[in-house]
């Protein structure tokens, strides 16, 4: 995959500059949820699947990383893999966080091409007495579609927090919307989470989602 080989070309080269990779900061995360959920519909059938990534942080506000999930799209497609390739640049915009990039989905499994990308924008406040808002803006050039988001968050204490979220298809894939609420609870180095969303397309059913995720 192209996007994997640029992927690892940037790590090398920031592995080969001792100045800049002072900077640099290289994570990693794996989860294991009762269904996968994006955008407020399942990918995986309602069965269980497990997710996992790298991100690098290279220090001066640029990121990179990759995911792969799971999926099962309950069709007569032999789809088993989603992989995702991603890179960005976050700042900051008065007092708001900004985050600008794009993101490739790959299915390499496929026999048909279903691979797609989007280019996004996302506004980020977190506010002291531990609110937060975002919302995001997703636009996928090839098929036409645009999607819009907002969300709500909130720390009840130090391991427990609280969110909510609302999305909408404002172009294409029968312009939806959706909508999910859940809980965070971090322990032990693990974060356990329980999420329930829904949507508005006829015969889609409803999910409660838990999961169980660990940044390494």
């Amino acid at each position: 995959m192209r996007k994997l080989l640029v992927f690892g070309a940037l790590v090398a080269a920031a592995a080969s500059a001792p100045a800049f990779a002072q900077d640099v900061t290289v994570s990693a995360n794996v989860t294991l949820t009762s269904d996968y959920a994006w955008r407020n519909t399942t990918q995986s059938n309602y069965d269980p699947v497990v997710q996992g990534g790298f991100d690098v942080d290279f220090g001066n506000g640029f990121y990179a990383g990759t995911w792969a999930s799971g999926v099962d799209f309950n069709d007569s497609s032999d789809v088993n893999l989603e992989i995702d390739f991603y890179g960005g640049y976050t700042f900051d915009l008065g007092g708001v966080g900004a985050d600008i990039g794009a993101i490739y989905y790959a299915y390499p499994d496929s026999s048909s091409d279903i691979n797609f990308w989007e280019v996004y924008g996302a506004l980020s406040k977190d506010f002291d007495n531990g609110l937060s808002l975002g919302g995001s803006l997703n636009w996928d050039p090839d098929n036409e579609t645009v999607y819009a988001d907002a969300s709500v968050g909130y720390a009840v204490t130090d391991i427990f927090s609280i969110s909510a979220g609302y999305g909408k298809w404002i172009e294409g894939l029968g312009e939806y919307e959706g909508w999910n609420a859940g809980a965070t609870l971090s322990l032990h180095g693990l974060d356990f989470g329980l999420t329930y969303y829904d949507n508005d397309i006829t015969g889609n059913d409803d999910s409660f989602v838990f999961s169980i995720g660990k940044a390494l």
